[in-house]
Formats: C-alpha cells, sequence, structure tokens
C-alpha cells in the first residue's frame, strides 16, 4: 500500500499541468482517503499529470517530448517498411492530431537491410505504445508530421542535393540509410540529455531502455552505412546537425582517420547529450530558438516544445 503523500507526490512529478492534475485527483478520491492501493503505481499514475516543477519540466513532460520524437520515427519506419503509418488508435491523445506529410515503402534491394528496417520499425512501434500507456490521459497526440518536404530541406542544408533539386527517403535503400541516420543518433543524445530530468526511477530505467534500443538501432545504420562505404554524405549529415543544434563539434560522421567509427562516443568512451531544445534544433531545422519547423510543422505537443 501506498500513503496519500507518497502517490500525490508521483502526480506531482508526473503530470503536465494543475488542471489534469485535479481531475486526477477527484477522479482517484486522493483527497478523502488515507491510502490508495498498489494498482494506482503501474503506468497509471501518469494519467494524472500535476504542475511541472519550478525548476525542471515535469516527468509527464519529459516523457511527452520523447513520445512526439517516437512518433516521428515510428511513423518514418512504418511507411518505409509497410507502406503505411501508424493506426489511428495509437495517435490520439491530449491536443489536436495532425497528419503525415509523405511516406511510402522502399523498394530495398538489400535482404539484410530490409529486415534491419523491419526490425527498427518494430521497435519503434513498441516504444510508441510503452509511453502512450504510460503516461495514460496524458499522452499527448502524434503532432502534425513532414516525412517529405522536412528530408528535401535536411540535404540540401547538409549539401547532398543542389538548391533547386529534391530528396526522397524512401526512392531506394541508400536515400533510406540517410534519413534514418538523421534520426537515429539524435534519439540517443535525446534520450541521454533528457535522463537527468527524470526523478522518477521506474520512469528513469525506462528510458534508459529505451535509449538502449535507439543506440543499437544507430550502430546498424551507422554500420549499413560504412559498409556502402557513404562516409562523404554521413559526415555531411553529422556536419548539418552539429551547426543546427549550435553546440561544439560533437556529432561524428562514420569514418575517423581512415576508419570506422560507428560508436560516436566521447574520448571517455561516454555517448554525448542534446538538451530538448537542441534536440528539437534538429527536427525544427532551425538554429535558432522557434516553436515549429521540419519535421514538425506546427510543433511538437506538450510542455516542452521550444528550441535553444
Amino acid at each position: 500500500m501506498f500513503g496519500k503523500k507518497l502517490v500525490v507526490d508521483m502526480i506531482d512529478r508526473s503530470s503536465e499541468n494543475a488542471t489534469d492534475r485535479r481531475r486526477f485527483l477527484r477522479a482517484a478520491g486522493v483527497a478523502g482517503m488515507g491510502v490508495v492501493g498498489a494498482s494506482v503505481v503501474g503506468g497509471s499514475v501518469l494519467t494524472a499529470g500535476a504542475a511541472e516543477a519550478a525548476d525542471a519540466p515535469s516527468d509527464g513532460a519529459v516523457l511527452n517530448f520523447a513520445l512526439n520524437l517516437e512518433y516521428l520515427e515510428a511513423e518514418f519506419y512504418s511507411w518505409a517498411v509497410h507502406g503505411h503509418g501508424l493506426a489511428d488508435k495509437l495517435t490520439s491523445g491530449t491536443q489536436a492530431r495532425g497528419g503525415v506529410v509523405g511516406g511510402k515503402k522502399v523498394p530495398f534491394k538489400t535482404k539484410r537491410i530490409a529486415q534491419y528496417a523491419a526490425e527498427i520499425a518494430g521497435d519503434e512501434l513498441a516504444h510508441v505504445k510503452f509511453l502512450r500507456s504510460a503516461l495514460g490521459g496524458a499522452a499527448v497526440s502524434r503532432p502534425k508530421i513532414d516525412i517529405k518536404n522536412s528530408f528535401t530541406a535536411a540535404a540540401r542544408a547538409a549539401g547532398l542535393i543542389g538548391a533547386h533539386a529534391t530528396f526522397d527517403p524512401f526512392a531506394n535503400e541508400n536515400n533510406f540509410l540517410l534519413a534514418a541516420f538523421i534520426f537515429e543518433d539524435v534519439g540517443v543524445t535525446a534520450y541521454k540529455g533528457a535522463a537527468p530530468l527524470i526523478t522518477n526511477k521506474a520512469y528513469l530505467e525506462a528510458a534508459a531502455g529505451i535509449m538502449a534500443v535507439e543506440a543499437y538501432h544507430a550502430a546498424t545504420i551507422r554500420t549499413a552505412l560504412y559498409e556502402k562505404e557513404m562516409y562523404q554524405a554521413a559526415g555531411a549529415i553529422s556536419m548539418a546537425r552539429d551547426a543546427l543544434d549550435g553546440g561544439h563539434d560533437g556529432d561524428q560522421g562514420i569514418r575517423w582517420k581512415g576508419m570506422a567509427n560507428i560508436v560516436p562516443a566521447a574520448p571517455t568512451g561516454i555517448a554525448y547529450s542534446r538538451s530538448p531544445g537542441k534536440v528539437l534544433n534538429v527536427v525544427y531545422l532551425n538554429p535558432k530558438s522557434v516553436k515549429k519547423g521540419g519535421f514538425f510543422p506546427n510543433g511538437v505537443h506538450g510542455a516542452v516544445n521550444t528550441s535553444a
């Protein structure tokens, strides 16, 4: 059994706003209860949503930020592998649901790359399901996502194509790998950067687990690009990400001094981090402080929505 104060504290750290918090407390009857059963804690505690802490976003806000990124990855891989996006039942939530621009099945030529893509697609779908379950009624809906024009803008910024050319990430497996490379490294740095913001140990462990899976994905994509000797294109994308997030030269390509660079780690052997704001600089394709752009034309949903 859990005492009332413990449950209320958990709700406070796991919710998005005071209105949702009060609604949850009324629904759960916490105000008049001395104790609350352990069933409150399974994953439904985040259904509440409470006021954000003065010095940091709440756990719920951080997980909703992650959910936006998982929607983007899941849609990209689902279209590439299956030729369709996520089911409607997996995209509803708070705020108005947005549509998806672009997407089609990739004509893979290499069997192992098709298998990699299928496995990653399954993992990203599972991440969406997990975060939605953990957040419950506080989960944000899928924002509007652009996986067509945004890739052209990103490719132009990286110098992969000319100012008037277009880039179709679904045209062939090479384009698919470069597009996936844009996402995967950012996902790893995003989860690492968000980890210090999460106070609930159970949610922190879950986030660490997702980060580990994203790291496996990133290494797989980096290896596939290396095997195809696509060093220059991957390096250009890496430099473009560095320019967008405005930080030090932390992003790394897939080759260094003539050798493979599958793990983009610091000299300490530790992966580097991006703050949520820096992550949004990359996915908004804008080095300035803005609330929308790039892969999210109308911005991400939730309290964490502004680039650095």
